[in-house]
């Protein structure tokens, strides 16, 4: 399972959680509420170190891009084949704005990073 599913999953078990706590609340029954306040804690534990996981995997995904010796503005012809360009040039990674990587890198453009000039 992905880690955005899983952290989805989590989050609507919190959510279920945290409505059993009100209701418990209500009713005043001390075993639930205690029950379902451990739960909690627990659900935001495991759900903070999901997210931790996701933005260190995605912090060293960016410095491996940094890190690559060339990169430039990938043109519309290029954009257009993208096939030709990616065997013509051997490492070649192509970065989209609007991804997750694209905006951790505040890009404006598609950017290719590659090992040697293209």
């Amino acid at each position: 399972m992905s880690a955005k599913k899983e952290i989805q999953q989590l989050n609507n078990r919190l959510d279920t959680c945290r409505h059993k706590l009100n209701a418990a609340k209500s009713r005043g029954d001390q075993s639930m509420i205690t029950h379902f306040t451990d739960e909690i804690e627990k659900l935001t534990k495991k759900v903070s170190q999901l997210k931790h996981k996701q933005s260190y995997d995605l912090n060293k995904e960016r410095k491996a891009l940094l890190d690559m010796p060339f990169s430039r503005e990938i043109t519309k012809a290029e954009q257009a084949d993208m096939g030709k360009l990616k065997k013509s040039v051997k490492g070649l990674v192509v970065v989209h704005p609007m991804t997750k990587i694209g905006k951790e890198l505040r890009l404006k453009v598609m950017t290719g990073y590659a090992p040697k000039k293209f």
